[in-house]
């Protein structure tokens, strides 16, 4: 996994470097200087620099919050606990937006009659994915439901991101192609763990680790203790059911338990 414990930021005339070291502090301070020189050399030269960074080109930006066995917890830009795994999978596979109705009475009289029969978007992954259990008989899944797909947890052996055999698994199941990259990188699975901000009717911390001053580590504090009382009224994900081979890995058990216990499944609580 990939997660520096310091990080430093550089920054002059508008321009503003990130680096980080697991060193010291001072190292990653060094880097961002030296980072921020070679981009106002480009500047200088060639004009304002063209080329964006993703989240997936390089470490995550998170404090770590609990360290486990082989996972950490770890707190994203907009304030989310989330589960870092170095061998437990979990595969994230988006659904699409369910359509508005559309047509009312005048559609019904004389348009195409309506297909009330169709499966769900949900409905045809799960059967993909059940299809796909079927001819893998020693594989094991929990599937769960999320805000805006489902995430699946593989429960009978232990993975490697960016392993042939994973990427395979990525493709035939239809999972985020950003989700996948983002595993490469960071050499670790991810799920969050607690809501998103905006779905429990909060905007995301203004301010973001690591903290410029104490100012801003009490302004941080003060948005968390809000979420923390607003997310109790929501779930992260649903149990939906569980797949094929029954047994769970001994280094997967551990963190299922601490997964489906924050993201408090089995409640009825809405998603979010």
């Amino acid at each position: 996994m990939n997660f520096p414990k310091f990080w430093a930021k550089a920054s002059n005339g508008g321009l503003t470097c990130w680096r980080w070291s697991n060193t010291s502090l001072e190292d990653a301070q060094r880097l961002a200087n030296q980072a921020l020189q070679q981009l106002a050399d480009r500047v200088r030269i060639s004009g304002w620099p063209t080329q964006r960074y993703g989240y997936a080109d390089r470490p995550l930006r998170e404090p770590v919050l609990q360290e486990l066995a082989d996972a950490v917890v770890t707190r994203n830009a907009y304030g989310c606990r989330v589960l870092n795994t170095a061998q437990v999978l979990f595969v994230d596979i988006d659904l699409p937006e369910p359509k508005p109705a559309s047509g009312g009475l005048f559609k019904k009289l004389f348009g195409k009659p309506e297909r009330g029969n169709e499966p769900s978007p949900e409905a045809t992954t799960l059967a993909r994915i059940e299809s796909w259990t079927r001819n893998k008989s020693n594989w094991g899944w929990r599937v769960y439901r999320t805000r805006a797909g489902l995430r699946l947890l593989a429960t009978h052996a232990l993975f490697q991101p960016g392993a042939p055999e994973t990427d395979v698994v990525f493709e035939e199941l239809g999972s985020d192609p950003l989700y996948r990259r983002l595993c490469r990188a960071q050499k670790s699975f991810r799920a969050r763990l607690t809501p998103k901000p905006w779905r429990c009717g909060l905007r995301p911390p203004e301010v973001r680790w690591p903290w410029t001053d104490p100012k801003a580590e009490a302004k941080f504090t003060s948005w968390e203790q809000r979420y923390l009382a607003a997310s109790r009224n929501y779930a992260t994900c649903a149990l939906v059911k569980t797949l094929g081979n029954a047994q769970i890995h001994s280094a997967v058990a551990p963190l299922v338990s601490l997964h489906d216990e924050i993201t408090r499944v089995g409640t009825s609580l809405p998603l979010a």
